[in-house]
């Protein structure tokens, strides 16, 4: 997933504000803090970080947004939520708990609609 250089800048406030305060900065915080003039064109770009699986958004709850990548800052390489899954998958089979293992096998056949196998 490449990222547009206001779409960055977007993700590395949204990035700092969560590991400063422990929640997501509202959409006014965004704007205010990134020098847009609306909460609209703040909300245009969560969408589309949205629609690129970059963020969720908890619709008609306040400070909802969460990170969805891993991002590595020394290279600024993205990595797509759905590689989150499949390392998450991975941890539970590698336990010998069989509620682990029935999770995985849940996350797997997810992972299967999304990536359309």
């Amino acid at each position: 997933m490449k990222l547009t250089k206001k779409q960055k800048q977007l993700l590395d406030f949204i990035e700092g504000f969560i590991s400063g305060q422990g929640y997501s900065p509202t959409f006014r915080e965004i704007m205010q803090a990134l020098g847009y003039k609306s909460v609209s064109t703040v909300a245009k770009h969560i969408d589309g970080l949205v629609a690129q699986g970059a963020l969720i958004k908890r619709e008609g709850k306040a400070r909802s947004l969460e990170l969805c990548i891993n991002r590595d800052t020394t290279t600024d390489v993205t990595t797509p939520w759905w590689q989150q899954l499949e390392q998450e998958a991975k941890k539970r089979e590698a336990t010998a708990d069989e509620v682990a293992h029935e999770e995985a096998a849940i996350l797997r056949k997810a992972l299967d609609i999304v990536k359309g196998a």
